[in-house]
């Protein structure tokens, strides 16, 4: 079984080691392409290295986790739910964790990830259903993934 090395590069700080997050057996089909992928963590303004970074994977579209409360994401990887791990690690709980989808060449922002099922929270279905929250969540992935 093949394994692959997600790896974080925390933006807030150079001085910090980088993160690594275990080796996870490979899932799906794209795990046969030859790109690793790699999860940052975004806290400021994304560089274009670690915009061309996340892309990777899906080659023109980035998975974020975005936690509304602290204004940070996580970007990159196969799943959005590795991007909430990501988050998860830094202290973020979550409630406040929402999944989202953002294409830089297009600059469109999608809505859609199973991690934000959350019948608890008045949100039944994968789309965030709040318009609020999907204000925050787009604000949030414009200002650290933008220039």
């Amino acid at each position: 079984m093949s394994t692959v090395t997600w790896s974080v590069v925390p933006t807030y700080a150079s001085s910090l080691p980088s993160f690594q997050f275990g080796r996870y057996p490979a899932r799906g089909a794209n795990m046969q392409k030859s790109v690793h992928p790699i999860i940052h963590l975004i806290t400021g303004k994304a560089t274009p290295q670690q915009l061309q970074e996340m892309a990777a994977f899906y080659t023109a579209y980035i998975k974020v986790a975005v936690d509304i409360e602290r204004g940070i994401l996580a970007g990159g990887g196969e799943w959005h739910s590795d991007c909430e791990e990501v988050v998860r690690e830094q202290g973020s709980t979550q409630e406040h964790i929402w999944g989202a989808g953002y294409k830089p060449r297009t600059k469109e922002v999608d809505f859609y990830s199973l991690i934000n099922i959350r019948p608890r929270q008045n949100n039944p279905d994968q789309d965030i259903l709040s318009a609020e929250i999907r204000e925050k969540v787009d604000n949030i992935i414009r200002e650290r993934l933008e220039s």
